[in-house]
């Protein structure tokens, strides 16, 4: 039985991703920060499909409290064979009128997570002698959005740590990807007025938003891929 690790699990894209993994071979660890309600629910609703499915809250931004989450799954021998790292926040508005705060909060939900939820499972996925780690980014992460600075700042971060840590990783049979998503219709997109999101829309060749569902197999696929996939970065935007 294979176990994977979704962070951001309660809704949108890492909501799908569990509900595209969820089989009797797998079981799921999903985790998010703060919404145990929605997690519960999804907890139950994967676990209808065979899948052994465990929920956890945790703020994967503190260093501290990462640490302590990914101890307590080793002891309870949960640790996985596939991280999704999916957790992240938006931030919209001119970055002269960004707070050291909002800045600093933006690169711990969206980066450093990667970066602490990786560096914790990598010794596990060594004993094991693989794994595969797959990080959520974005378009914006290499084309760059006005009023998204940070965000696009930290998807491009996610992408360069995906490609060097990929190089450093591959001799052990480890694999790691990245998923650059254009707009997909989640709740991240909730700032957006009807209007706004009618003219994104129409620059987008494939005519519409992305399905949370789609993003989420799409996930699967790149994690049961060739193991000869590795360090790669791939678009899932309608040709935008």
């Amino acid at each position: 039985m294979k176990t994977v690790l979704i962070t951001g699990a309660s809704r949108g894209i890492g909501a799908a991703t569990a509900r595209a993994f969820a089989a009797p071979d797998t079981r799921l660890v999903l985790v998010c920060k703060e919404n145990k309600k929605m997690l519960d629910e999804l907890v139950k609703e994967v676990s209808r499909a065979g899948c052994e499915a465990h929920g956890f809250l945790c703020d994967l931004a503190n260093p501290i409290e990462t640490k302590n989450f990914f101890a307590k799954l080793d002891r309870e021998k949960l640790l996985p064979e596939i991280l999704v790292n999916n957790a992240g926040m938006a931030y919209y508005g001119l970055l002269q009128d960004m707070t050291d705060e909002e800045w600093n909060r933006i690169l711990a939900v969206n980066l450093s997570s990667v970066f602490y939820c990786s560096r914790a499972v990598i010794p596990h996925m060594l004993h094991a002698g693989g794994g595969v780690i797959v990080n959520v980014s974005s378009i914006w992460g290499s084309r760059g959005a006005s009023c998204e600075v940070a965000y696009s700042a930290t998807k491009g971060g996610i992408e360069a740590l995906t490609k060097s840590l990929a190089k450093e990783l591959a001799p052990s049979n480890i694999r790691v990807n990245a998923v650059s998503c254009g707009m997909v219709d989640t709740e991240m997109n909730g700032h957006l007025t009807e209007e706004e999101k009618k003219d994104f829309i129409e620059s987008i060749p494939a005519g519409r938003m992305a399905k949370p569902e789609e993003v989420g197999r799409f996930i699967v696929h790149i994690a049961e891929a060739s193991d000869y996939m590795n360090g790669q970065v791939i678009g899932f935007d309608g040709a935008f």
